[in-house]
């Protein structure tokens, strides 16, 4: 609720809409980008449930910190990740700043900086945290080929 004037009549309004399921929550976000094209989706507060929940993708997913030097060291080898499997068609490789932007889903806590997720397409509410693990091209392929539901290539030309 982000009343200009606030009184019992607004408040009134607020407690009816609400009980009717009319509102919508107010979600911190960046503006959505005009262009989203590369191997790395970026996400944001608007487009996670479209994105990251939508059914009919895998989608791994980067939570990062602008200032975290994890995060940095990380980029060149998460934008490779994205070239690697950019031809994939069931596969997102994606990536949202936790500092400018909710993540709309209880599931996919961050709890620290960088804090990488795989959403399989047919179960999105049980994501599966990347952890333990090496953050290299390797390591992170690995964990992709385990979890992925449908894969393009076989594992014989990797």
């Amino acid at each position: 609720m982000e009343p200009e004037e606030f009184d019992s009549d607004v408040l009134r309004q607020f407690v009816v809409a609400f009980k009717k399921g009319k509102l919508k929550p107010i979600v911190k976000s960046q503006p959505v980008p005009k262009n989203n094209k590369g191997p790395v989706k970026v996400v944001v507060g608007k487009t996670f449930d479209t994105i990251v929940m939508d059914p009919k993708n895998d989608v791994l997913i980067e939570f990062y910190a602008p200032w975290c030097g994890h995060c940095k060291k990380l980029e060149p080898v998460y934008n490779e990740l994205g070239k690697k499997y950019k031809n994939e068609k069931n596969l997102i490789i994606a990536k949202m700043d936790a500092t400018a932007n909710d993540v709309t889903n209880d599931r996919y806590k961050v709890e620290g900086f960088p804090t990488i997720y795989f959403a399989p397409k047919d179960k999105k509410n049980h994501p599966i945290k990347f952890e333990g693990g090496e953050r290299d091209l390797e390591h992170l392929s690995k964990f992709i080929e385990e979890h992925a539901t449908k894969l393009s290539r076989t594992k014989e030309e990797l």
